[in-house]
């Protein structure tokens, strides 16, 4: 991919130490997310400043201001997992190519928080270059997805060309994501969604199976189809037994979410009837070598299906970081297909 240190826009460092960020004023209030001026994080050796422009809100974000996720010990606790902006102090880094980053050149960062704010500082690992014909806005609604969706479809369960893989919450930043992808490895794509319109968008992105989980029991249908070999299941322990018997012999399921619960009762008779797998993996938690392992893996294997159109990006709405509280509220209600993104105002 080419790129260029020209002026990427109209943003001249600051030159004090003041910076701007979404606070929780309130933590038995997920709503209480106000923009306050803060101090400008300096970055620490192996770390590049990075002025944000555009931040993606995931519903992990939804899950830390609820009191339920809290950030890794030293990590800023302002919210925020993934951003596109322009590199403000690159200190050392390097491209994935080996060469160095400079002042001014535009990137996308995976974050283990700090995303909803002027500035951020990212472990060198975790930048990227922008995929080829992405604005900032759209490259920060694809980090945490394709990243969560390579390392798990792919560096965990394997996904083999012909397989069948089920995508709970298709409708979601994540389902799309996974949709494409797994088609582009050639996979047949099963999802789950609640609404009619939510399929109708995955149909669009390249489905195959299309089951709504309000009027049909998904674990029928995928048995009806000889079972799923890979089940990225962001529900947790509501559908646990259901994904078991939804697995084809040999499946794996991957369980990246908790949002039907944490405790759940494990069949071990049907699970070995399937010689069948459970995995239970995350991002925001893993050590910074993991994550760079994770970014260099998507970048080489995710952006170029990004850069000829083969995976979109599906961006429902974009909002001021400001009612950062407003869109935890849409996305919590159901009310977002793909991705919600932020934009931050610059200094």
């Amino acid at each position: 991919m080419t790129h260029s240190n020209a002026s990427h826009n109209n943003t001249s460092p600051t030159t004090d130490n003041t910076s701007h960020a979404i606070v929780q004023t309130d933590t038995n209030d997920p709503s209480s997310l106000t923009w306050q001026p803060v101090t400008k994080p300096t970055p620490k050796d192996g770390e590049a400043l990075v002025a944000i422009q555009f931040a993606g809100v995931n519903r992990a974000d939804t899950l830390q201001a609820a009191g339920h996720y809290p950030p890794p010990k030293g990590t800023t606790n302002t919210i925020g997992l993934e951003a596109a902006g322009v590199v403000e102090d690159p200190n050392g880094a390097q491209r994935p190519d080996g060469s160095p980053w400079q002042a001014g050149d535009q990137v996308a960062v995976l974050l283990s928080g700090g995303g909803y704010a002027q500035h951020v500082t990212v472990p060198h690992g975790q930048l990227m270059p922008l995929p080829e014909g992405y604005s900032l806005r759209d490259a920060a609604s694809v980090v945490e997805v394709a990243t969560t969706v390579w390392s798990n479809i792919m560096m965990t369960a394997h996904v083999n060309e012909g397989d069948l893989v089920l995508f709970h919450g298709g409708g979601g930043g994540i389902g799309l994501f996974g949709i494409q992808t797994a088609k582009a490895l050639g996979a047949r794509v099963a999802v789950t969604a609640g609404s009619q319109s939510k399929l109708d968008t995955c149909a669009r992105y390249g489905a195959d199976i299309l089951i709504n989980y309000k009027e049909e029991d998904f674990a029928e249908v995928l048995t009806a189809e000889g079972g799923a070999n890979v089940i990225l299941d962001i529900i947790g322990a509501k559908y646990l037994d259901s994904n078991i018997k939804a697995l084809a012999p040999d499946g794996h399921i991957v369980t990246i979410g908790m949002q039907g619960g944490v405790k759940g009762e494990l069949n071990i008779g049907r699970l070995l009837a399937t010689r069948g797998t459970i995995s239970a993996t995350g991002l925001r938690y893993r050590d910074p070598e993991d994550k760079a392992r994770i970014v260099r893996a998507t970048y080489e294997n995710v952006w170029p299906l990004l850069a000829d159109g083969t995976i979109r990006t599906h961006v429902d709405r974009v909002l001021p970081v400001q009612q950062a509280a407003e869109a935890h509220k849409a996305l919590l209600a159901g009310e977002i297909t793909g991705k919600i993104v932020l934009e931050v105002p610059q200094v």
